[in-house]
Formats: structure tokens, C-alpha cells, sequence
């Protein structure tokens, strides 16, 4: 899935990221915890999580995260819009819950990390 359709999907806002839209995401991860997704997720996935501090764009620039979707209305200051600038990711923004936001895009085909 183009991470231009998780925009439509969701209905989101692009943060950043306007030229990466194109790009393909093969899963997605929600979790607020960003341990789990150093330990779980690697490459193509989109992370979804409330959590709006610097170490989430760390921790996607770590893992080879495609894109990080802010859910429940929680919009990241300037200094991480500034810093996924700089790392190539992409920002987006929806109102929808976690819960909401994962059900909405598997139900449309995106895929789950699988955790072995």
C-alpha cells in the first residue's frame, strides 16, 4: 500500500513528507511502546502511536520505518516536524484511535507485523 492511500484511508493530514507519498508501506505497527518496535519491526511499516516526542522519529529513523501516522488528534511540535524533515519520513496526522486507524487499514489489505 502507497502511504498516499493510508493518507486517503484515514482521512490524514500530511505532516511532512508530501514527496515521500509515493513510497510503499508492506505492514503497519501500532504501539506507544517504542522498545517493541525496535524489537519487533524492521523496514516498509507504517507505526501508528500516540506518542509525540523526538524518540519516535529516532526510533523510525533506527528501524527503517517508512512513515509514523499520529493518531488520536495528537500533533508533534515543530522540532519533530523538522527533525522526519530531515530523516526522510514521513509525518501524518488522524483523529481516528489507534484501535480505529489499525482496523480501518487491515481492513483494506495492510498487513500486521507478525511477532515470532
Amino acid at each position: 500500500m502507497k502511504i498516499y492511500e493510508v493518507k486517503e484511508i484515514l482521512g490524514a493530514e500530511v505532516l511532512c513528507g508530501d514527496n515521500l507519498m509515493e513510497n510503499e508501506v508492506s505492514y503497519a505497527f501500532g504501539s506507544d511502546l517504542m522498545s517493541d518496535v525496535l524489537a519487533f519491526v524492521k523496514g516498509k511499516t507504517l507505526l501508528l502511536t500516540g506518542l509525540t516526542n523526538q524518540q519516535v522519529v529516532r526510533t523510525a529513523e533506527i528501524a527503517d520505518l517508512s512513515a509514523i501516522v499520529f493518531v488520536r488528534g495528537k500533533k508533534p511540535g515543530d522540532d519533530i516536524v523538522e527533525l522526519a524533515v530531515e530523516k526522510g519520513i514521513a509525518l501524518l496526522l488522524t483523529r481516528n484511535t489507534m484501535y480505529t486507524a489499525s482496523g480501518k487499514l487491515y481492513s483494506r489489505g495492510l498487513e500486521g507485523v507478525s511477532i515470532d
